[in-house]
């Protein structure tokens, strides 16, 4: 059975356990964009071609933490912002109900003191307390996955029409 400072204790983990989750995650995205990818033609009579990428992925990782989904805007991904409003809708719907539950299983329990409402009380804590990582988890794919389109914004694969075989193209606007 937890109690208030023991629920308080995890909560203040899991708060600083995602923290670090996202200073680790941010610190090796800045090594990761410190390399700049460039191509320099093997004869020096050519011109140098420094490769200029369209989206910035940070800029969708900024977009997408402030507001989640418009990342996937930004990427033009259009369809993957209502999923995301989708999942998030229904993770945020199904921890107020469960917190709706939780109150009154609880107050059921400290009124009558019956074990029924307890074992139901410590249920619809844990199903609480569950849709909240799930939440966190769905806004932390968010980030990583409008950080990851913008960088795969430029890469394209597309079919030979002649030959049937997936092409590899790289998309370069001078």
């Amino acid at each position: 059975m937890m109690n208030w400072k023991d629920y308080l204790n995890f909560l203040k983990s899991l708060i600083n356990n995602t923290i670090k989750i996202f200073i680790l995650f941010f610190v090796i995205a800045i090594q990761v964009s410190a390399q700049q990818d460039s191509t320099i033609a093997a004869d020096s009579t050519k011109r140098i071609e420094i490769f200029q990428m369209q989206k910035s992925p940070w800029g969708a990782v900024l977009r997408s933490a402030v507001i989640p989904g418009l990342g996937q805007i930004y990427n033009e991904s259009y369809w993957k912002a209502p999923v995301i409003w989708g999942i998030t809708g229904w993770l945020v719907y199904n921890w107020v109900d469960n917190n709706t539950l939780y109150k009154d299983n609880r107050n059921f329990f400290s009124e009558t003191g019956d074990d029924i409402f307890r074992k139901r009380r410590d249920f619809y804590r844990d199903q609480r307390d569950n849709f909240a990582i799930y939440l966190v988890l769905t806004y932390f794919l968010n980030l990583v996955d409008a950080y990851v389109d913008a960088h795969l914004f430029d890469f394209s694969v597309k079919e030979d029409f002649i030959s049937g075989q997936k092409m590899f193209n790289v998309r370069m606007n001078f």
